[in-house]
Formats: structure tokens, sequence, C-alpha cells
């Protein structure tokens, strides 16, 4: 290969990684996908579970903190028994955890016996990563979670293991 050669591939691949950069950031920012995400998780209706049948919808209304996770996901599974602490503590108050499993039935159905979530987690199988790009997680990695208010607002959105403080706070601002 050609020294021009190479720097015409050089050239070209430093141009698509720009339109790449360029398009993502313009057409995936919170702002501009907040509308059709809450909408499309308050549209959905999926198993819980014990595998029956629940719309999201009945959320509405309550200030929401939507936790997307798997059974292979180790900071995911550090991060329930946490999650289930917290909303014992939030008893009471207009605020709800949910999980969205991006796994089998099976498997969420089993690890859920296990581990005894203290909050309602339904399986959405691998639409639960189209949902979660909604929200603004273009790298699909896991776990996601997102602070949704009550007015239907996304006020945070936190991409790897919770701290939990961080966490808080923004509850609070609720």
């Amino acid at each position: 290969m050609r020294k021009s050669q190479l720097a015409l591939l050089v050239v070209i691949g430093v141009l698509c990684a720009g339109a790449g950069m360029y398009f993502s950031a313009s057409h995936f920012t919170p702002a501009a996908a907040q509308p059709a995400a809450v909408s499309n998780l308050y549209g959905q209706t999926l198993p819980d579970a014990a595998g029956t049948a629940q719309p999201l919808s009945q959320w509405r209304g309550k200030n929401l903190v939507v936790n997307f996770w798997a059974t292979w996901c180790a900071p995911c599974v550090e991060e329930m028994p946490e999650l289930t602490h917290l909303q014992t503590e939030l008893q009471g108050k207009n605020i709800q955890i949910i999980g969205i499993g991006i796994d089998s039935a099976a498997n969420i159905a089993e690890f859920s016996a296990k581990l005894k979530i203290g909050y309602p987690v339904y399986v959405a199988g691998m639409g639960g990563s189209e949902l979660s790009r909604l929200f603004g997680n273009q790298a699909g990695g896991l776990p996601f979670t997102v602070v949704i208010g009550a007015d239907g607002q996304i006020r945070k959105t936190f991409l790897g293991r919770l701290k939990l403080d961080e966490l808080r706070q923004e509850l609070a601002a609720l």
C-alpha cells in the first residue's frame, strides 16, 4: 500500500468518525429523547418476574427510578440489595424503584426468587436495550439508571454502578 493510499484511508476514517460523533450527539441528546423515551416506557406492558403482564403506565405520576439490569451483569447484581434497601427507606413517599431486566424470563424469575428483590422487576429481554438507548444509553452499558420526575421529565441518568449518595441527593431534590 502506498503512502498516498494510506493517507486517504486515514482521512476517510477521521471524516467517518467525526460524522458519527456529530449525528450521535445531535440526534440522541437526552432533551430531544425525553418525550419519546418516557412515553415509550409508559406505553410498555411487560411481564413481571412471576410472568404476569403489567402495564408500566401504572407508575405515571410517581417519581420513578428505572434501573436497567441483567443477571449476568456483576455491578447490577451488586447494587440490587442496595436498591431494595433504598425502596424500603422510601416507603410512604411518592418514589418508586423498578427494575427492567435485559435477560430471559426464566433467568429473571430464578434470580428474583433467590435474591428477594424488594421492588417490581420486569422482563424486557433485548428490547430493554433499545428502551435504555431512548433514554440516552447509546453505549448499551449496564447497569443504567434513569430518574424520572412525577411530571414525566427525565431528571438524571446514571451509567454504571450507582453511587447511592448521588441517587439520594437526586431523589431529595424531587
